[in-house]
């Protein structure tokens, strides 16, 4: 699974917005947009501020496991 849809899986599973995840990740609407859409890639600082808004593991959220490892 690529980022982008990882990313879209891990916010529809935690049942928020694209808005809701920018905010959280401190982005701008229109980048966050940008990360699904897989027209840019996120910082490693904005992985770690999802993973933990999403509260899954890096490696669920940007594709490399199917398990979720919640904390």
């Amino acid at each position: 699974m690529s980022l982008n849809e990882a990313l879209k899986r891990a916010r529809k599973e935690a049942k928020v917005t694209q808005s809701q995840a920018a905010q959280a990740a401190n982005v701008s609407l229109s980048m966050y947009q940008f990360y699904e859409y897989g027209r840019n890639e996120p910082t490693a600082s904005v992985l770690i501020a999802l993973a933990d808004y999403f509260d899954v593991s890096l490696d669920y959220l940007v594709g490399r496991s199917d398990v979720a490892e919640r904390r």
